[in-house]
Parts: C-alpha cells; sequence; structure tokens
C-alpha cells in the first residue's frame, strides 16, 4: 500500500512539473537577445537623369538587441510583436565602383517592428516547445543617406518608401524551468521598397528593391 501510494505520489509530481514547464492561456512571455537581419536582396537598375544604368543596389546585413512580447490567447496560440534596436544597412552598388566613388552607395536605417500569430506544437508536458507563426510586418525606412564621396558626386536627397509585407516564421523555446526559457527562431519578412534621389537637378530613382530578410533571433524569455 506504501508502495503504491508513493509510486502515485512520484507520478503525479512528475506530471504536475511537466505540466509547469507548459504554456497556459492569458500568460505573457517577454524575449531578450539578438536579431540578426541578413536580407535576400535583389533590385532593378538605378534610373539617373532619366538614363536607366547598368547597376542595381545590394544591403549588408545587420546585428542589434532584439525584442519581443507575446501574449497566449489559448494554451497553444500565441500573438507575438517583434521590437528591435535601429538596424542600419550598409547599401552598395550591385557592381563594383560604376560611378568611381567606392562600392558603397550609402546607409539607410529601418525598424521593422512584426505582429505574428504562433501556434505550439508539442504536448504541454515538454520541455521542449516547437511553433510555426505567419503575420504582418510594417518596415519603417528613416535616416537614409548617400557616402560623402556619392553626396560630392551630386548624388542627394536619398528617400526609401516604408514597406508593409507578410512574415513567417518556425522557432522553438526550451524551457529551463516554469518560467525562464531560452529561444530559438528563423523568420523571414517580405521588405520591399522604392529610392528615389537627387542627381543634381534631376530626378534619380531605384523603382523595385526586394530586401526580403531572413531574420535569426536568439534569446532568453521569462513567463509573467
Amino acid at each position: 500500500m506504501t508502495k503504491t501510494l508513493l509510486t502515485t505520489a512520484v507520478l503525479a509530481g512528475l506530471a504536475i512539473s511537466g505540466n509547469a514547464m507548459a504554456y497556459e492561456k492569458g500568460d505573457i512571455v517577454v524575449r531578450g537577445g539578438f536579431t540578426n537581419v541578413s536580407p535576400n536582396d535583389d533590385s532593378s537598375n538605378i534610373i539617373a537623369g532619366g538614363a536607366e544604368l547598368p547597376v542595381g543596389v545590394a544591403v549588408d546585413g545587420n546585428t542589434q538587441l532584439g525584442l519581443n512580447v507575446a501574449y497566449f490567447v489559448t494554451d497553444n496560440i500565441n500573438i507575438e510583436v517583434l521590437a528591435a534596436t535601429p538596424f542600419t544597412h550598409d547599401v552598395n552598388f550591385s557592381v563594383a565602383d560604376p560611378l568611381g566613388t567606392g562600392n558603397k552607395l550609402g546607409e539607410v536605417t529601418h525598424l521593422p517592428p512584426s505582429v505574428t500569430a504562433n501556434y505550439y506544437l508539442l504536448d504541454a508536458s515538454s520541455k521542449f516547445q516547437p511553433y510555426v507563426g505567419a503575420g504582418v510586418n510594417f518596415t519603417i525606412f528613416f535616416d537614409e543617406e548617400f557616402t560623402a564621396a556619392n553626396d560630392g558626386a551630386g548624388l542627394t536627397d536619398l528617400d526609401l518608401d516604408n514597406s508593409f509585407g507578410l512574415t513567417a516564421q518556425v522557432g522553438a523555446d526550451y524551457h529551463i524551468d516554469d518560467k525562464w526559457h531560452v529561444n530559438a527562431s528563423v523568420r523571414w519578412i517580405d521588405i520591399d521598397t522604392e529610392a528615389s534621389f537627387k542627381v543634381g537637378e534631376a530626378d534619380g530613382a531605384v523603382n523595385d528593391i526586394q530586401i526580403d530578410p531572413t531574420v535569426v533571433t536568439l534569446s532568453i524569455g521569462y513567463t509573467f
């Protein structure tokens, strides 16, 4: 009898311990860590003064501090908001030094806030909690500027349109205890924009810039 009671107590304890790892409706999760934005970029050619040049643009990656907050609307589904410190990217010519001003065209800074609905796939007792998600992104561009060399060559007033697009991700949490976990996620964001600028008194443009980055985040999370 004692053995039976002991076995029952152990099994109950394990069940409670396992369930404590899971999320529940109403939980709020806050994560902080590092986020890398790596563009899978492509662009149309640069148009300057009405003439199309045989060169486009390419965008370098950047890593910043990342923050996201998620609210569980059910035990398995949350709504997540992704934020970060501003990303600053070098913008380069797609061919080497076409204007004699160097390979770098300029810099641009952006914020890519995203809202995603995520679905957690495994049983609530698992410490390892993979998920898939989809949502929307609004990317805000600011502090666009040409290099000093390109500015001296007559390129000024660089401006990139803000972007609205879809996003999808896969990720996983590994629970250290019932409050703390580590997280890794990979997401794709649809970021398309247009650039306008001045070439002396004439207008210039890049009519289609597809940035479409892969965004990798590694973070530590806490459940409230």
